[in-house]
């Protein structure tokens, strides 16, 4: 039976009113492919796919040119150990980078760093010049690369894609990764059965090249910034102390550090399990390899239809039992078609686990901090991944590949059962925009920028009925204040008007004063509100402003005029 010819006038129709209202149908919004909708975010998802592409190809010809190299297993381990390391070294630097400078000139120096580093990789390849050391080495630096890349290219995604596709966004790099690990170990297994690595790190040279173009064509909007940057180190302890005051964020470091840990055993011994349990080649080892990356990508768009089925916790803690149950498999095993499935189930957990925490990280954290919190939590990851590569090598060479598998499991279990201590938060997107109620006082001191200390002093009024209320919404008061910069917090009660209550705190100087008051959030208006729907007296409540100053001694005998000069 025909449609009805007047059905999809009125469908167009109520689609365009919606639109003009600014609201997507719900499938529309739903689906994982909308921040595709974003034509720069298309073209730097498209050229990063060939670059993870190239970079997966590299990661075969390194892992199995160090087994024929290496005598050690244990050095087989750490070609994937040297790759994340320096992200757990320097990812919070490289943050901090990110939040103070231009993103897409970070990603440019650190996509330019790696094509002369896989260049000099291939030359040494080329010229027989290749020892273990010198490899890991070349695989150390190309992570340093990675490590500077990585806060800028995340931090980018907000910048790229309305808030609310962030997670689609998270999720869609995700796929793209393993849609170039799904078919690329593959096909550099392959090529290193044919030509050899040498072909593999060429490969990877080449392509860098289509990002670093569309990162050089890319104008972002320019942030016009009204306080000057943070020093690096300055910017570096802005970071940490955000993140140790945000209890959400906390959560996903720890349980992010302990599923690198135990997750990345099948990565960090697939040379192992191909040529020791299945008894194949590097072909054999590319395919396992791209069912890992193939689990992946079933993995990434099943998260979003999870996610609206389960919670944060619930969806995370089934990732990390059924990672830990595709480790023990894979340990058990000895037939190709028993570990393929188990690495696609691993896969699958790993893309679903990494992207979950990835987005709750950006929906945790404001534009100002949000490259320092993606650092530390990839710090944490990846920390984990180098850690269990390690002990998972030490483990093969004391007790085999088998065992170190079951070990890594017990591990994975292990980390599903913090989640009973350090629950992961709803993921959803908090209005973390600067609150901009807040302005500039006038001061009627000359003062500079560097003046300080700051010290600041709040007088609240409050009955004596609502002292428990206003104790419990001071000490979230506390916290947000120490988490964005302010120092020495305390609550002072009056002993002669008991309900005068003086909120005190300090800044290092007056532009940190003015950094850390511009920092306060849509989402943490709710409890400025709270207090002040507390507070009795005049709205806004009485502040005071003092810059610390020292005594002097002056000589006896001084002039006034000169005592005032002095």
């Amino acid at each position: 039976m025909p449609d009805d010819p007047h059905a999809q006038p009125v469908a167009d129709v109520a689609r365009a009113e919606l639109a003009a209202e600014g609201v997507e149908p719900a499938a529309e919004r739903n689906s994982p492919f909308v921040p595709l909708r974003q034509p720069i975010f298309r073209a730097v998802w498209l050229a990063s796919l060939a670059s993870n592409f190239g970079g997966l190809v590299q990661m075969v010809g390194a892992s199995w040119m160090m087994t024929a190299i290496a005598d050690s297993p244990d050095m087989v381990a750490l070609v994937q150990a040297s790759t994340t390391l320096p992200v757990m070294l320097f990812s919070l630097s490289a943050g901090a980078l990110a939040d103070n400078y231009d993103r897409r000139r970070i990603m440019l120096t650190a996509q330019g760093f790696m094509l002369v580093v896989s260049v000099l990789l291939a030359a040494a390849a080329w010229l027989n010049l290749m020892t273990p050391w010198l490899l890991l080495g070349f695989t150390f630096l190309i992570g340093c690369g990675t490590a500077l890349n990585n806060p800028a290219w995340q931090s980018s995604v907000g910048d790229m894609v309305p808030r609310r596709d962030v997670p689609a966004a998270v999720t869609l790099n995700s796929v793209a990764f393993n849609i170039a690990r799904s078919v690329g170990p593959a096909i550099g297994g392959a090529i290193v059965a044919a030509v050899g690595a040498v072909a593999a790190f060429v490969l990877n040279a080449f392509s860098y090249i289509a990002l670093i173009t569309v990162l050089a064509r890319w104008q972002p909007p320019k942030v016009e910034r009204v306080l000057p940057r943070e020093t690096l180190l300055i910017a570096m302890g802005a970071g940490v102390r955000y993140v140790a005051m945000s209890p959400n964020i906390r959560s996903v470091i720890l349980r992010a550090f302990a599923y690198g840990f135990g997750g990345i055993v099948a990565l960090a011994l697939l040379p192992l399990i191909a040529r020791d349990l299945v008894q194949g080649g590097p072909l054999v080892f590319g395919i396992l390899l791209g069912a890992f990356g193939a689990g992946a990508v079933v993995g990434a768009f099943l998260s979003a239809r999870l996610r609206r089925m389960l919670s944060t916790e619930s969806l995370v803690r089934a990732t990390f039992g059924a990672n830990a149950l595709a480790a023990a498999l894979i340990g058990m095993s000895t037939t190709l078609w028993l570990t393929l499935p188990a690495l696609a189930v691993a896969g699958a957990c790993w893309v679903m686990t990494l992207s979950t925490f990835n987005a709750t990280v950006q929906l945790s954290a404001p534009r100002w901090v949000v490259g320092r919190a993606l650092a530390l939590y990839q710090m944490a990851a990846f920390g984990g991944m180098a850690g269990g590569s390690w002990v998972w090598g030490q483990a093969v060479l004391h007790f085999g590949p088998e065992q170190a598998l079951l070990l890594a499991a017990f591990a994975l279990l292990s980390g599903a059962a913090l989640g009973f201590r350090y629950r992961l938060p709803p993921l959803e997107a908090l209005n973390l925009d600067p609150l901009s109620r807040w302005r500039e006082p006038k001061v009627a001191v000359d003062i500079e920028p560097r003046s300080g200390p700051v010290i600041v002093t709040i007088e609240w009024l409050i009955r004596e009925e609502d002292v428990v209320e206003f104790l419990k919404a001071m000490a979230e008061r506390r916290r947000i204040r120490r988490r964005d910069g302010a120092r020495h917090w305390t609550l002072l009660r009056d002993l002669t008007d008991p309900e005068l209550w003086i909120e005190r705190y300090d800044t290092p100087t007056w532009v940190e004063y003015v950094r850390q008051a511009q920092r306060i959030t849509q989402a943490d208006a709710e409890i400025t509100d709270r207090v002040r729907a507390l507070h009795k007296g005049p709205n806004p409540p009485v502040v005071h402003r003092m810059i610390e100053r020292e005594t002097a001694t002056l000589p006896r005998g001084l002039p006034p005029q000169q005592i005032r000069d002095a």
